[in-house]
């Protein structure tokens, strides 16, 4: 059973993720008739000032015609690209409105949908769970601790494509057993960050992994993975800040469902992923 101390970290990690207050300061952003993000009020003027498109008033709104210049209009506005597009959506499973570069989601406060797996294995003493490091060329969050796959869903993608794809440059694991793999949960949040604002959502899977898999880092964005069993994840999740914001919300939810937290507290972090 969870202490209080130990589920007041777990209720922490939770609120960590949720300090965004919308709309706050930002205006609404909008393509068309639809409501697809927020921006900061100088960043909407300078917009404005570099596309005779966006309408600037209570909110910000560019014409679903326009709508194909958005990273153009990121691009001019000085945000870096990083090269993967990202669909522009008002709700994580509406129609495609607009492509942007996912280093502009942030700026443009659109949502941003990713996969994460937990990848477990049954041994003698129980379940265990292979855990990544992230390398140390990473943009973000560079070093922490993370799932054996995680990404984000780029334009055109569903989550269950985007999971094969990320599992194979990841962590070299073949498309027959990803396919195993079945989603238990979607953890949304808001988040203020260095990089601006995050709405996101992670689509979770769980997958039982034969206990002579070896992940391997295929494509240089994890420095090296190990397996813990589920009790050493549970204490390190418990003491401190070691995994990635996100992947917290995702272990919060196995411990709860693999009973390392049980009863009311179960019930209170329940509620609190919402």
């Amino acid at each position: 059973m969870a202490s209080d101390a130990q589920l007041a970290k777990l209720l922490g990690h939770i609120a960590a993720c949720r300090t965004a207050r919308l709309p706050g300061a930002r205006l609404k952003f909008f393509i068309g008739p639809a409501h697809v993000g927020y921006v900061e009020p100088a960043f909407a003027a300078q917009l404005a000032a570099l596309s005779p498109d966006i309408g600037l008033g209570q909110d910000v709104r560019l014409p679903a015609a326009a709508a194909g210049g958005l990273n153009n209009l990121a691009l001019a506005a000085g945000i870096a690209s990083r090269g993967e597009d990202f669909d522009v959506r008002a709700a994580p499973d509406g129609p495609v409105l607009a492509l942007l570069d996912r280093g502009a989601l942030p700026q443009f406060g659109v949502i941003g949908v990713g996969v994460h797996l937990n990848g477990l294995v049954r041994r003698n003493d129980g379940w265990n769970l292979w855990v990544a490091k992230r390398a140390a060329h990473k943009k973000l969050d560079p070093g922490r601790l993370d799932h054996l796959v995680a990404g984000g869903i780029p334009a055109g993608l569903t989550p269950f494509a985007t999971l094969i794809k990320e599992a194979a440059e990841e962590a070299a694991l073949p498309a027959a057993l990803v396919s195993q793999a079945h989603e238990v949960g979607r953890f949304a949040y808001e988040m203020e960050r260095e990089e601006g604002l995050r709405r996101d959502v992670v689509v979770a899977y769980d997958l039982e992994l034969p206990a002579d898999f070896m992940p391997q880092a295929a494509d240089g964005e994890v420095e090296s993975f190990a397996l813990w069993s589920l009790e050493q994840v549970f204490e390190t999740v418990c003491a401190g800040e070691a995994f990635k914001f996100n992947v917290n919300l995702v272990l919060i939810d196995l411990f709860i469902r693999f009973g390392l937290v049980r009863g009311a507290a179960a019930s209170r972090l329940r509620a609190a992923l919402g």
